[in-house]
């Protein structure tokens, strides 16, 4: 049967009821928090929850749960689920760091670690769809692949380097940055030297206004370029997957892969690009932890980003906006607890108070959904009172801030996710449905 050309998608008319965000919207809610957020700082004195440091520290923080996340999108809008982008992720950040040590440019390590990444894609899509293997036993399998494979070769090569040892690797040449204001460097390129008003206007902690130049001051601060392609990429899936023939067929992959068959598309092939993609770009996750975040390998350096940028798909409904958000948001409060520990986790239970307290009436004027809001209304109480209560949180709890954030986000927007009809499903060609 002849391929049948499709068109890229005209933008559907949403379902009457259905929310969804348009950019005044998501800008207005932007500002919103923003709002709280500098509420909070004023009555409880935690300047830092909008200083440039913790924005800055946070974009850093988000960048490799982002890709990894981006690559899950990949795989799982083609049916082909990617528990293994943890594996692919640690071969990203050993050959990322290689590639720019044997090279002495940073760049060739970037380059390598998303080969490395994709190596192991095409071992999982080998896997999955060309055998059938359950995709969740190919996850875990790449996992320990990877795992193996990196403390082999960090033994093997690393050991023999100036500097480096079975577990770690010499220091890499450092990754050029950019920035809109202060002074220019070694590997820093400044668009306008000389004094800088974002910080200026910082330092007066005045009631909003100081926290939005905290905020943009943190975004256009010594920002490598490794960052800036990593945010590009963000809106480049988005136009690939939703406004393309090429992504229409990819996802129609995801949905319905007998239909997509029957049109002439090649399913094979459109899953094995994604999977292959998805390793590409976790493995470029990982080479952005070791090229960009240590400036080194190590042993164990991902520390389970892979599944937190997994949980980061779900938390975004497959889709690169949300997935993005939801990277930011625990980069945020990793940031947060790495910074200043247990007094701006303190206040932010302020604000995780008053959001559930506003999620509280939205379900209950809005959707109708009494016992949900009478739970979340409670939820909103006891955070509240643990905040009046307390001057500080206790470090063991702070440590796990950035995972009970995720946990608590996923459960609250579960009643709204919808993954791909045939995501983890086995195919095979010819099958009657």
């Amino acid at each position: 049967m002849s391929a049948v050309t499709t068109s890229p998608p005209a933008a559907a008319t949403p379902p009457a009821g259905k929310f969804r965000p348009t950019w005044p919207v998501v800008l207005l809610g932007v500002a919103g928090l923003l709002v709280l957020l500098s509420l909070t700082r004023i009555v409880t004195g935690a300047h830092d929850i909008t200083s440039s440091g913790t924005v800055s520290a946070a974009l850093g923080l988000a960048v490799p749960i982002g890709l990894a996340g981006l690559g899950g999108l990949w795989s799982e809008r083609s049916g082909v689920v990617n528990i293994g982008l943890e594996g692919m992720m640690i071969l990203g950040t050993w050959f990322g760091a290689w590639g720019a040590l044997i090279t002495g440019n940073p760049w060739a390590g970037v380059v390598a670690g998303a080969l490395g990444g994709a190596v192991a894609g095409v071992l999982h899509a080998i896997a999955t769809v060309t055998f059938g293997v359950d995709h969740v036993v190919s996850g875990v399998a790449i996992i320990l692949l990877g795992t193996g494979i990196a403390k082999y070769l960090s033994a093997l090569i690393f050991s023999t380097m100036k500097g480096g040892g079975d577990t770690q690797s010499p220091r890499i040449p450092g990754m050029q940055s950019v920035g809109l204001w202060g002074p220019a460097g070694d590997n820093k390129w400044i668009l306008f030297e000389g004094a800088d008003p974002l910080r200026t206007l910082e330092s007066q902690r005045w009631f909003f206004v100081s926290d939005l130049a905290g905020v943009l001051r943190g975004l256009t601060t010594n920002v490598s370029l490794f960052t800036i392609l990593a945010l590009l990429l963000v809106p480049l899936s988005f136009w690939l997957l939703w406004r393309t023939a090429f992504g229409l067929r990819l996802r129609a992959c995801g949905e319905r892969p007998v239909a997509a068959e029957s049109l002439g598309v090649n399913v094979y092939y459109y899953k094995y690009v994604a999977v292959i993609v998805s390793g590409a770009l976790a493995g470029l996750g990982g080479a952005f932890l070791s090229i960009v975040a240590a400036g080194t390998y190590r042993e164990g350096q991902t520390g389970g980003r892979g599944f937190i940028g997994l949980a980061t798909v779900i938390f975004g409904n497959w889709r690169p906006g949300g997935l993005a958000a939801g990277a930011g948001l625990f980069g945020y409060t990793d940031a947060l607890q790495l910074r200043q520990g247990g007094t701006s986790v303190h206040a932010l239970l302020l604000v995780v108070a008053l959001l559930l307290a506003a999620v509280a009436v939205y379900q209950l004027v809005r959707l109708s959904r009494n016992r949900a809001a009478l739970l979340t209304g409670v939820s909103a109480i006891a955070v509240f009172a643990v905040f009046a209560i307390t001057d500080t949180v206790p470090e063991q709890f702070t440590s796990f801030t950035p995972h009970l954030t995720t946990l608590l986000v996923l459960s609250l927007a579960s009643q709204r996710l919808r993954m791909p009809a045939a995501d983890g499903l086995p195919y095979r060609r010819g099958q009657a449905k």
